[in-house]
């Protein structure tokens, strides 16, 4: 279903970022989180959710009711997979790993499992399996 949602996503010149199914008090609620290269707009996600809707119709992503909802991840988001830690390079970063060591700096590149970063002292070197928490954020 992933791969039918990405199609979708990309057909409006987007990425797809991640699914997730949440609980919000007696409502389950799809989201999908998309994003887009200049940002996303509430147009961009009104129109992929138009197209979204009946394809989720005939292959329903949930037992039961639920609403749908297609947003960005926003500016400061979290980094779990390998394609996400890909759709920030030259992002700032955070990084907590399993050591408890704390990471702060601009994402430089991912080459298979490993990524660089720049910090104010180096471009330093982590294994994906080393991290324990990443995100991005922005310098208000």
């Amino acid at each position: 279903m992933e791969d039918e949602i990405s199609q979708i996503v990309e057909s409006y010149g987007a990425k797809l970022y991640g699914i997730e199914t949440v609980k919000e008090g007696q409502n389950t609620i799809f989201r999908v989180y998309v994003i887009k290269e200049g940002g996303v707009e509430l147009d961009l996600c009104a129109e992929i959710s138009r197209e979204l809707s009946p394809f989720l119709d005939i292959n329903p992503p949930v037992n039961g009711s639920y609403y749908l909802e297609v947003s960005s991840p926003g500016i400061e988001r979290k980094l779990k997979t390998k394609k996400h830690y890909e759709y920030s390079i030259g992002e700032n970063v955070l990084i907590k790993l399993l050591d408890g060591t704390k990471v702060q700096g601009v994402l430089k590149e991912v080459v298979e499992d490993r990524i660089k970063v720049e910090t104010n002292f180096a471009v330093e070197e982590y294994d994906l399996s080393d991290i324990k928490t990443a995100r991005t954020y922005f310098d208000w």
